[in-house]
């Protein structure tokens, strides 16, 4: 499940106690959203995904943490690292960090843009992709670089997932240098369309041809999904069945900040999975 990380009079506290009751219904993952400034409401509550996180971390015992993306451009590569390290330490392990370009039309990055407008996003995006993943990297014994793990080893690596339109192929390139990727379908974000089971296929195919390794993708997530649930059970179940079937390892659904009922209501139904079929 993926939440909010504000939106007009959505509490922290709410986002909190969300994230303890998808552990309790049965949901493996939950991911919030990581905005300078929440794009819903005049002047919304935004809050830090890292300290909500944290907090979920000492309720649960099982459900996987992360976010759904994070903005390299609007954070600072090191601090992040130290974050996720330190919630994986915190969570013994639980920890995904989905990382992106971020949403452009952010606007907290008026506050203070963290990029040089001068030069092009998507270099400065791989620039800091490529000390992300040296900081995340596990121990090189030979290596003298300089390490910014709270312990040594504590709960195995943080998987880094690529955010971005599979329509810009250059997600692939990035993603297939990390651990997984949470793909959206079209570039214009103002439209929404799912994944076939070709398309997920495809993508599929372009990471692990970026790779070197065509067909070759062990232990390589694939995170599908990030909408609301469809009208019905079976509908939805359709889409799950088509990511699954592409070869997607995980669906995504999205609850719209809102009143704490019906944010509940849309937790308390239960994931829908992939039929047994399909695996």
């Amino acid at each position: 499940m993926s939440l909010p990380c504000g939106g007009d009079r959505l509490a922290v506290q709410t986002l909190v106690d969300l994230a303890v009751e998808l552990e309790t219904v049965g949901w493996d993952g939950v991911f919030l959203e990581d905005y300078l400034v929440h794009y819903r409401g005049d002047d919304p509550a935004t809050y830090d995904p890292w300290l909500v996180l944290a907090a979920v971390a000492g309720r649960t015992s099982t459900i996987t943490l992360g976010t759904g993306v994070t903005g390299l451009l609007a954070r600072d590569p090191v601090k992040l690292a130290r974050e996720a390290l330190t919630l994986r330490d915190l969570s013994d392990g639980r920890v995904v960090l989905g990382v992106g370009l971020g949403d452009p039309g952010d606007r907290g990055a008026s506050i203070h843009p963290l990029w040089d407008p001068d030069r092009p996003r998507g270099e400065q995006m791989d620039e800091r992709l490529d000390l992300l993943l040296a900081l995340l990297a596990q121990p090189d014994p030979r290596s003298s670089r300089v390490r910014v793990q709270p312990l040594e080893d504590a709960g195995g690596r943080v998987p880094v997932w690529v955010g971005g339109s599979s329509q810009a192929g250059v997600v692939a390139r990035r993603a297939a240098r990390a651990q997984g990727v949470l793909p959206y379908k079209l570039s214009d974000t103002e439209q929404w369309s799912d994944f076939t089971s070709d398309e997920v296929a495809e993508l599929a195919g372009a990471v692990a041809a970026q790779r070197g390794a065509p067909g070759d993708l062990p232990g390589f997530d694939i995170a599908i999904g990030g909408r609301r649930r469809l009208a019905s059970v079976a509908a939805e179940r359709a889409a799950v069945d088509a990511a699954a079937r592409g070869g997607a390892t995980w669906w995504v659904e999205y609850i719209y900040p809102g009143s704490p009922d019906k944010m509940f209501e849309a937790v308390r139904r239960g994931p829908v999975r992939a039929s047994s079929a399909v695996g």
